[in-house]
């Protein structure tokens, strides 16, 4: 018998196992996986930014793990000499509505502890980005970019070699207790294990369910999707460029983002999916549908953003507007200079009154503790997510 099964291998499960082996390096972790790869969604669809902690309300986990974690992530990757840049960003108000906004989050970030940010005028953003454009910006020069796969498999790897065990292709199809832990069935066999740690991200909220726990909460899937920026005009974007993103909106708005690859990514939207790893337009599971259909907290919540979602469906339709949102950011870009890219989604958790939960939700009980609203910048705060839910998991599994 396991004395812990984690489900979920993406990046917040494997740091999470990664952070209990650091706490006791004896403890039998078992961590599985429905995939036949690790991090095969939101740690892999992903923009790889390190975030440094300046959109969160000072004093959430969001706040206090991100820039925690973005200093963890710096270190890790530095050490195990995985490619990464600083390079820096810019979130750029546009217009007179934006600049009480963009002062909010300056100030958020101040008290976050964010090193480094200015608030720039017109001419300092030319020389960071001359082809932006903004009435004024902030400038953090502690964002930085890397790939989250290459992070997940060195996780991996030193996993295994610490004695963990990681079973892909092991979808959880029901979960048991008994008397000394739990049974989970999986579709490569049955595993026992004194206690779970629920990390499955787009379904973490089914597997909650699973293990007799009532999460309160319905992941909904939006979909990102992504254009690349053609490689002779990647100049126009220098570092990462980013609107002033609606407050009551959990979602940063469509942005400019180089990648440690080379690569300019323009994008994401964010476009309710018809299920919940929905990663095309057509792509539809009903029985996940009418799940998010029959849930009262989507219909609340369509009620309230109904404008945004058609906009935002609109924009996934049309390049044209997709292009046009790009252009208040970056004037000289046009319709030629993108091509299609990747697309990604996140497992939003909605709560019954149709509120989008926006700090991470961790919820724990004598035998399991579950993951269930861990969005981004989860990637980015992995390292202090793990540390945060070993400590929580020492406590409550004593």
């Amino acid at each position: 018998m396991h004395d812990i099964a984690i489900v979920g291998a993406g990046i917040v499960g494997l740091a999470t196992a990664r952070a209990l082996l650091e706490a006791a390096p004896r403890t039998k972790i078992t961590i599985l996986d429905k995939e036949a790869k690790i991090g095969q969604h939101q740690t892999g669809h992903n923009s790889g930014v390190i975030h440094s902690g300046i959109y969160y309300k000072p004093g959430s986990y969001k706040a206090r793990l991100t820039v925690e974690g973005a200093q963890l992530m710096r270190e890790f990757v530095k050490s195990r000499g995985l490619k990464t840049e600083p390079i820096g960003k810019v979130i750029v108000a546009t217009t007179p509505a934006e600049l009480p906004r963009l002062q909010t989050l300056y100030e958020r970030g101040t008290a976050n502890g964010v090193a480094g940010l200015e608030m720039i005028e017109p001419s300092r953003l030319k020389e960071l980005e001359p082809h932006a454009v903004a009435l004024r910006a902030i400038w953090s020069p502690a964002t930085g970019i890397v790939d989250y796969s290459d992070v997940a498999e060195t996780f991996a790897r030193e996993l295994t070699d610490a004695g963990a065990v990681i079973r892909t292709g092991a979808a959880v199809h029901a979960i048991a207790r008994r008397s000394d832990g739990v049974t989970i069935q999986t579709a490569k066999g049955e595993v026992a294990a004194r206690r779970l740690i629920n990390c499955a991200g787009l379904y973490s909220d089914v597997v909650a369910r699973m293990a007799g726990a009532e999460p309160n909460v319905r992941i909904i899937p939006f979909r990102g999707e992504y254009y690349f920026v053609k490689p002779e005009r990647r100049f126009l974007v220098q570092k990462l460029i980013y609107p002033v993103p609606d407050p009551e909106f959990p979602f940063l708005g469509v942005h400019f983002t180089r990648t440690v690859h080379g690569d300019v990514e323009a994008g994401p939207n964010a476009v309710l999916a018809f299920a919940r790893e929905g990663y095309r337009f057509g792509t539809v599971r009903p029985g996940e549908f009418a799940q998010t259909l029959s849930f009262p907290g989507f219909w609340r919540m369509a009620r309230k953003y109904w404008r945004t979602g058609a906009y935002e469906v609109y924009r996934s339709l049309s390049k044209g507007a997709f292009v046009r949102a790009l252009q208040k950011l970056v004037p000289d870009v046009t319709e030629a200079d993108v091509i299609p890219g990747g697309a990604g989604v996140r497992a939003q958790a909605v709560a019954p009154d149709g509120s989008l939960v926006d700090d991470f939700r961790i919820v724990t009980a004598a035998d399991a503790i579950h993951v269930l609203n861990a969005p981004s910048p989860a990637a980015t705060a992995s390292l202090a997510i793990g540390r945060y839910i070993s400590s929580v998991a020492v406590e409550a599994f004593r």
